[in-house]
Formats: C-alpha cells, structure tokens, sequence
C-alpha cells in the first residue's frame, strides 16, 4: 500500500492532498496563531554553554554547511559540510538560503523548527541542550554580509552570546552586538533536532509547520515519531491528529488510522476526518458505514464539498453492503 502526498504552498500550506483513492486535508488554521509568545522558559539558568557541540571551522562562503552541520552533529546526526554544499549552498547568491538550510536539515532526517524571534526564546533552546542555527548580518543594511552562525551559549551576567562561526570555535559577543547583527536577519533562527524531541520554545503553530514539512520526505518510521512526539505535548491538536492518521494508512495500518480519524470527527468534527474515514471504510468494503461518515462530511464541507463528493461518487459506484 502506497500514499503519494503532495504539500503545497510549502510551510504556509491549509492542505494537504494525497494521491489515489485516499485523499485528507490539513486545516493549520486549526492550530494557534504563528504570532503566539514561545513559552517563556522558568528559571533560566544564568549561563550555559553546550561544550561539547561539534565545530567545523570555515573562512570561506560555506558558513551554511558549515553551521549545518554543526546542528545535525549535535543531534546525533554525524554529518560533514562537506556532505551539504550541493544541497543548501547556491554558487549564484555565494551563499544559502534559509529554505535550503531547512530543507537540507529535514533531508538528513532533522525535524527543523523556525523559533520565535525572541532571545528568549534563544536562550531558551540553549538552556534546554539544543544549538540554535542563526542568520547574521555582519555588514550594512545597505551593504549586507549574511552569515550563518550557531549559538551554543551565554551568559547573562557578562551579556555575552557565545557561537561557533566562521574559523572561530568559541566565539563571543555581546548581547547588544549580535542582537544588533540578528536584527538585521529578522531574527531568523531554527533548531534541528531528531523527530523524538521538540524544541523547548516552539509554538504549537511552529510545531505543525515544522513536522508537517518534516513528512514530506521522511521515511514512516520517522514521521510516525515525529508526530506522536508533538501530540504528547498538544494531544489536541487536530492538524497533528490528521498527519498521524495519513501516514498509519500509508504504513499499512489501517486499523489505526480508523480509530485516529475517528477520534479526530469524535473531537472536531473535521470535514477532511469524515473524508479518509470514508474512504477507508470503502476500502475496506463497509459500504454502508462508508456513505454515512461521507454524507456527514458533505454537509460541513465548505472548500471540501468537491473532495466529499467525489467520495460519494465513489460510493456510489461500489455494490451495497448486502445488509
């Protein structure tokens, strides 16, 4: 059994559409806002450095495989810049992009996770164990010079951010410098980490987006973890609940899809739940039950009706239960 997914509008997607008989709907609208506070994290420790991260000294334009690969050695995911210049480096800009940077992390297994452009929410990660991948401008807002560095510690008495970057193992900085230098990026920052952990301050709109785009290339196994881990913290949520359920149905699992989809109509009643329970009960030859849980879903369709009504198109094209 196969499932071929499609993500569109990548990071920004309200759909996700799956080839073949099978078809569901992400709704991130059902999850938080992106513009929610991270956690604030409770006592912060005044400083913590996180020694043991990888370095991988660079004084060329490789800043981003560089930094990369620091935040994938770091997460037990051994990897040399080396092994990422063809994936996230583009000779045309002499540099990354930050779509590169994420995708290069998820494509060696790392589920990466846009933080909160707070720096609290930076250190936050770094008191929790977790290295933070930050885009820097070490030149002019006119005259701009990008630069990928890692955070790796501070300490808050000395106000002082701590980094490997460039050919410098141990880099410091004070706060007010590297805000300055990080303001100039929009805060941009991310963490990877393997698909069993989640960052300390990610949101829950943060968490959706970044395992969602995570299942694009993962094997089940993997996103399997990587969404059961984010239900443990948001039980909830539906999004999550949906992503689980598409890809138990595509490892085969269809008894565990069911009660997933089952669950999400029980708790949400969403018009893409009653869908693939439908359409797995067709499958599976309970016909009747099938047109049932398809009708209700017509009903509250919405931007679905075209979708539930394929479904009952497919229905009723099968031989009644001969119940």
């Amino acid at each position: 059994m196969q499932l071929t997914q499609v993500f569109a509008a990548w990071l920004r997607a309200t759909i996700l559409a799956v080839t073949g008989v099978f078809a569901m709907v992400l709704l991130t609208g059902c999850a938080s806002s992106g513009h929610q506070s991270p956690p604030n994290p409770t006592d912060l420790p005044v400083r913590a450095e996180l020694v043991d991260t990888p370095f991988f000294s660079d004084d060329s334009h490789y800043c981003g495989p560089a930094a990369l690969a620091t935040s994938l050695s770091a997460a037990g995911l051994p990897t040399q810049p080396e092994e990422l210049i063809d994936q996230v480096f583009l000779p045309g800009r002499q540099g990354a992009l930050q779509i590169e940077m994420l995708s290069g992390a998820r494509r060696r297994g790392a589920v990466a996770t846009v933080i909160s452009d707070s720096k609290e929410a930076l250190l936050g990660e770094v008191a929790a164990g977790h290295p933070v991948v930050v885009l820097q401008n070490l030149g002019l807002s006119w005259a701009p010079s990008w630069h990928y560095a890692v955070v790796v510690g501070y300490d808050i008495e000395a106000e002082l951010i701590l980094l490997r970057s460039g050919p410098m193992k141990r880099q410091e900085l004070s706060f007010r410098t590297f805000m300055y230098t990080w303001n100039r990026s929009d805060r941009w920052a991310f963490v990877a980490l393997r698909p069993d952990q989640l960052p300390a301050s990610a949101t829950q709109a943060q968490t959706v987006q970044a395992l969602v785009a995570y299942e694009r290339n993962a094997p089940a196994a993997a996103s399997l973890q990587a969404y059961r881990t984010g239900l443990d913290r948001w039980p909830n949520n539906p999004t999550l609940s949906m992503g689980l359920g598409n890809v138990l149905y595509a490892s085969g699992d269809q008894a565990g899809a069911e009660a997933v989809f089952r669950q999400v109509i029980e708790n949400h009643h969403l018009a893409a739940a009653y869908n693939n329970l439908a359409r797995l009960l067709l499958e599976q030859g309970n016909v009747a039950e099938a047109r049932m849980f398809a009708m209700r879903g017509f009903a509250i369709a919405g931007t679905l009706r075209e979708t539930l009504a394929e479904t009952l198109k497919a229905i009723d094209a099968t031989t009644p239960d001969p119940k």
